[in-house]
């Protein structure tokens, strides 16, 4: 099977650990073979954290420079800090609710205008799905399901070999129970928010 490479990137407290095991478990319970590797960062105060991942025939879940098939971004930031591992074929999933980080909150940094981020992922990439995760996320019951909301808008893109069905029975065993329903409302939405 014809490797399909995946990041996902956010800032700590975002979901993107568990986002990355309901993938991973999808692809063991269709057998399709899954490697991935994650970057904590300072994850605990808000850093990035970066999962790769990589669906079919692979020897390593390295995604270098330019060899991503797609890209999906719980921080808008994050993900065109990301930018580089995208090539013209990419397709970029990203949240656009910001989470400024703390050099932003204090003066001395500056956070991207949201209309030029996506303008520069829209030049470099070959197609950018881009929408506010977190309203939907509230939508569904918990601001804490951006990260289910992004993979159901993943989900709908069809770039993955695991089926929607797949990652609807991963969120159902890899999710705490009192969460399962919350979180299945939160796919929908992102499959829905994702149709072109």
């Amino acid at each position: 099977m014809k490797p399909t490479r995946l990041i996902i990137v956010a800032v700590g407290g975002q979901g993107n650990l568990l986002a990355s095991k309901v993938l991973g478990e999808a692809a063991l319970m269709a057998d399709i073979p899954v490697r991935m590797s994650e970057i904590h960062g300072m994850a605990q105060r808000g850093g990035v954290v970066e999962s790769a991942m990589v669906f079919g025939d692979a020897r390593s879940t390295i995604i270098s420079d330019g060899e991503a098939d797609v890209l999906v971004g719980f921080e808008p930031s994050e993900t065109l800090r990301a930018l580089n591992k995208c090539n013209p074929r990419t397709t970029v999933i990203t949240n656009m609710a910001a989470l400024p980080p703390f050099t932003v909150a204090i003066g001395r940094g500056t956070y991207p205008d949201l209309d030029h981020l996506k303008r520069l992922i829209t030049e470099k990439t070959g197609r950018l799905i881009a929408f506010d995760a977190a309203e939907l996320a509230r939508a569904a019951g918990n601001i804490m399901s951006v990260n289910i909301v992004l993979l159901g808008a993943l989900c709908q893109t069809g770039i993955l070999p695991v089926s929607e069905d797949m990652v609807r029975r991963a969120i159902e065993t890899r999710t705490k129970a009192a969460f399962v329903d919350t979180n299945l409302k939160a796919f929908d939405l992102g499959y829905q928010a994702a149709v072109a």
